[in-house]
């Protein structure tokens, strides 16, 4: 499937938005110039997508989010009005300013109708259900689900990150399920942004562990799954005094990266699962990081197609009998620069980083 760039996503929702002004200007005021309605819906509708997409006003998004259902909702009705309005009348003054629209009063230009406040929330609220199912399933998935792409099962190649939240039956035991389970919820929460940078899809979550996938060729390409998980890492570090107040620890992952081909089918028309020897010797390749004692371990298959980021640095460890696999693995120890206590013996077959 061919990537999205943002510019391209971002061009792509203001020609909706857009199109969605012309579409007004033509169903209420038909000998109005539809290219005004298409300013307007810009000016009214764009500044709601990237508040939601936290372009803008990040924090206090992230401070409604955490209100009750109830309070959530009326607190997004409170601020699309305002951001509604700010955008009508910028767009309204500036069509005067400009002498392209001459009203009978400037109060026609900055007072937003009730009537074009519910069509642009209809049409706001219609674009960010989109967007938010999209995010939910992943673009990836709910692409590939509208066009029936997986309908009859695929062969393809694909990456896959494999990470588990250490000695989570432990803290279950002392602190209780519910306890438990709500540290993993805010854990998981903490991939949605790397994942959704590194243009990665979340496609399960198997009690304390999370999975990852990309195609192969967007997964390698710089070194996004490597730099996702990294990410995950620093984001939980970065945020260690916040997890020390709320949970009394900071969360340890373990992760492992592996490669290759894939069947992906779609089950029951709402889900895509992956079957094969690539997901299962991701798995174990990720059990088999509590036995080398290692944080982050990819196989060298697929570490040989990566280009490493400067920030990380690769351990050889040799090759590895994988449970459930004929053959041994490759397998490398990943590690970030800064942290790398001896130096390590960077495996041959591994691009140095530039």
């Amino acid at each position: 499937m061919r990537e999205v760039s943002p510019v391209q996503n971002w061009l792509l929702i203001m020609l909706v938005m857009a199109g969605s002004g012309v579409l007004y200007s033509v169903m209420f005021f038909q000998d109005s110039r539809p290219l005004i309605g298409a300013v307007f819906a810009l000016c009214m509708g764009m500044p709601i997508i990237a508040f939601e997409r936290k372009v803008i006003f990040r924090e206090l998004r992230n401070r409604v989010e955490a209100l009750p259902t109830l309070t959530f909702f009326l607190a997004e009705l409170f601020i699309y009005e305002v951001l509604m309005s700010i955008g009508f009348a910028a767009a309204g003054l500036s069509l005067w300013g400009t002498g392209i629209v001459i009203p009978h009063s400037w109060v026609d230009m900055v007072v937003l109708p009730f009537n074009a406040f519910l069509y642009a929330l209809a049409v706001c609220s219609l674009m960010i259900f989109v967007l938010r199912v999209r995010e939910l399933l992943g673009r990836e998935v709910f692409t590939s689900m509208l066009i029936s792409r997986y309908r009859k099962p695929v062969s393809e190649e694909r990456v896959f990150l494999f990470i588990d939240l250490v000695d989570s039956t432990t803290f279950a035991e002392k602190h209780g399920d519910l306890r438990a389970q709500q540290m993993l919820s805010s854990l998981f929460a903490a991939f949605a942004e790397p994942v959704r940078k590194y243009k990665g899809t979340i496609v399960d979550y198997v009690g304390d562990a999370a999975i990852i996938t990309w195609p192969l060729d967007r997964g390698v390409k710089f070194a996004r799954c490597v730099n996702c998980i990294f990410d995950i890492i620093n984001a939980i570090e970065a945020d260690a005094e916040s997890w020390l107040t709320t949970y009394g620890q900071v969360p340890r992952l373990r992760a492992a990266l592996h490669g290759g081909s894939i069947i992906t089918a779609e089950i029951d028309h709402h889900k895509i699962t992956y079957f094969g020897d690539t997901i299962n010797t991701a798995s174990r390749l990720e059990s088999l990081c509590k036995t080398l004692n290692r944080s982050v371990l990819i196989s060298t298959d697929l570490a040989q197609r990566i280009q490493l980021p400067a920030k990380v640095v690769a351990e050889d460890l040799g090759q590895h009998a994988v449970k459930g696999r004929g053959q041994s693995l490759g397998v490398i120890s990943l590690v970030k620069a800064d942290d790398r206590i001896a130096s390590p013996k960077l495996h041959a077959g591994v691009k140095a980083p530039t």
